[in-house]
C-alpha cells in the first residue's frame, strides 16, 4: 500500500464532525448512531458521573485488536483519527476490507469521559487511569479491565497525546508522533511480546519516515506496573503506546491526526497482512528518544535587569465557553540557549513588556507583549 493512497483515503474520510481539540461523548455519540450494522456500539460502562462508556467492535478476522483512547480526557487526537479510520474502513469500496477480514478491533474511544468534558487529564475523582491498572480503584479502570478480560486480545493500542514541550533528541525537532513498547519488568526486558510490538512500530516508523523525517520518537520506557501499557504488556500481550505531539503551528492537532490515521492504517495492514513475531524488531532501536527541549514561545536576548536573557513562554489550554483556548504564560527568564521555540521573537537587548506596560515576569500571562515600542502576538496565526 502506497502512502499516496492512504493520504488521499484520509483526504476522502477526514470525519469532519470533529475539529481542534475539545471532543466529548456529545460529539461522537451522533456518529456512533450513523456507523451502520457493520458496527456493535454498546455501553460497557459508566464514569464517576454516570456518563456512558461506548465500546465498538468492528471486523470478523482472528486477530483481536483492542483500542481505547482519551484516558486522558485532554488528549484528543487519537479519537479524531479513530473515527477517521471507521470511515475508512466502512467504505463500500474500501481497499482496506483485508483487514477487517484479518483482524476485529475492540475500541473504545473516550474511556474517560468526565475527564474529556473537563478537559482534563484525570477523571472526576481526579485519579490518573493509567496509574490505576493494578489496584483499579476507578470505574473506568474496571471497564477496560474486564473488556481486556473479555475480549482477550492478542494486540493493544494504547492511544494518547503528549505535550507541545517534547523534541526528538535534544533538537529543533519536534516530536510530532512518538511510540513506546511498554516495558514490562524492571529490567525492561526485551520479551518476545515486546519484540512484537517493536517490530509493528519499526513498520510505522518507516513509513512516517518519509512524510515526517526526524520527528518520530520513543517514549520513556521506565517500567512503572501501575500504568496500563505495562500491565498489558506484562500480561504478554504485545502492547503499543501512540503519542500524538506537535507539529509546526497544528495547535488544532489536525495535521498530527493524519500522521495517527496513517500510523493506524500502516500498523493494521502490517499485521493482517504479515505474522509478526518479532523477528523484524531491530528497526525500534533506530527511532530516536524523546527529549523536553520546547517551549512554545521564547523571547531571545531580552534585557533584564542589565543582563541578557531569555524568556520562555508555554500555552496554557484553557476550556472557555466550550472550546480550548491557547493563554500564554511565562515559565522561565534565564538563559535557555538548550532550548528551542516553536516560534521565536529577537528583543535584540531591549527590554520586554507586558500589555500594561509592566515588565514581563514569569508567571504573566499575556496573548501580545511590546519590545521596543512595538506589539508582538504571541500566539502564531
Amino acid at each position: 500500500m502506497q502512502l499516496e493512497d492512504i493520504q488521499l483515503q484520509y483526504k476522502s474520510f477526514k470525519e469532519t464532525g470533529l475539529f481542534h481539540r475539545y471532543i466529548t461523548n456529545k460529539h461522537i455519540e451522533p456518529l456512533l448512531d450513523n456507523l451502520g450494522e457493520q458496527v456493535n456500539v454498546e455501553t460497557i460502562g459508566f464514569s464517576v458521573l454516570n456518563k456512558p462508556i461506548y465500546g465498538l467492535k468492528i471486523g470478523h478476522g482472528n486477530k483481536r485488536i483492542l483500542m481505547w483512547s482519551q484516558m486522558h480526557g485532554n488528549e484528543s487526537t487519537t479519537t479524531k483519527a479513530l473515527f477517521d479510520l471507521f470511515n475508512t474502513l466502512l467504505d463500500e469500496d474500501s481497499i482496506l476490507k483485508h483487514i477487517l477480514d484479518a483482524c476485529t478491533l475492540y475500541v473504545i474511544p473516550i474511556l474517560n469521559p468526565d475527564g474529556a468534558e473537563a478537559y482534563t487529564r484525570l477523571n472526576a475523582n481526579e485519579v490518573d487511569l493509567n496509574r490505576d491498572a493494578q489496584n483499579l480503584t476507578q470505574p473506568e479502570s474496571k471497564v477496560l479491565r474486564q473488556v481486556f478480560k473479555s475480549f482477550k486480545p492478542h494486540y493493544c493500542y494504547n492511544l494518547h497525546g503528549q505535550r507541545t514541550i517534547f523534541s526528538v533528541r535534544k533538537s529543533n525537532k519536534p516530536a510530532t508522533v512518538s511510540f513506546l513498547a511498554p516495558a514490562q519488568d524492571k529490567a525492561c526486558s526485551i520479551s518476545s511480546n515486546r519484540k512484537v510490538a517493536m517490530e509493528v512500530i519499526s513498520a510505522m516508523n518507516d513509513a512516517l519516515q518519509a512524510l515526517i523525517p526526524n520527528q518520530v520518537g520513543v517514549y520513556d520506557d521506565a517500567f512503572n506496573l501501575n500504568c496500563v501499557g505495562d500491565t498489558f504488556q506484562s500480561e504478554n500481550i504485545p502492547t503499543i503506546l501512540f503519542e500524538a505531539g506537535h507539529f509546526h503551528n497544528d495547535y488544532a492537532r489536525e495535521k498530527t491526526r493524519e500522521f495517527i490515521y496513517i500510523s493506524y492504517i500502516i500498523s493494521l495492514n502490517y499485521i493482517s497482512n504479515s505474522n509478526a513475531i518479532g523477528d523484524n524488531y531491530e528497526g525500534y532501536f533506530k527511532i530516536p528518544e524523546n527529549s523536553k527541549c520546547f517551549y512554545d514561545v521564547i523571547i531571545r536576548k531580552a534585557k533584564v535587569n542589565d543582563e541578557f536573557l531569555d524568556i520562555g513562554i508555554q500555552f496554557q489550554e484553557r476550556l472557555i465557553e466550550n472550546k480550548i483556548e491557547f493563554i500564554p504564560k511565562v515559565e522561565k527568564i534565564e538563559k535557555l540557549d538548550d532550548y528551542f521555540g516553536h516560534k521565536e521573537i529577537e528583543a535584540n537587548g531591549f527590554e520586554v513588556y507586558d500589555n500594561e506596560g509592566k515588565l514581563l515576569k514569569v508567571n504573566n500571562e499575556n496573548v501580545f507583549v511590546i519590545i521596543n515600542n512595538e506589539k508582538k502576538s504571541l500566539i502564531s496565526k
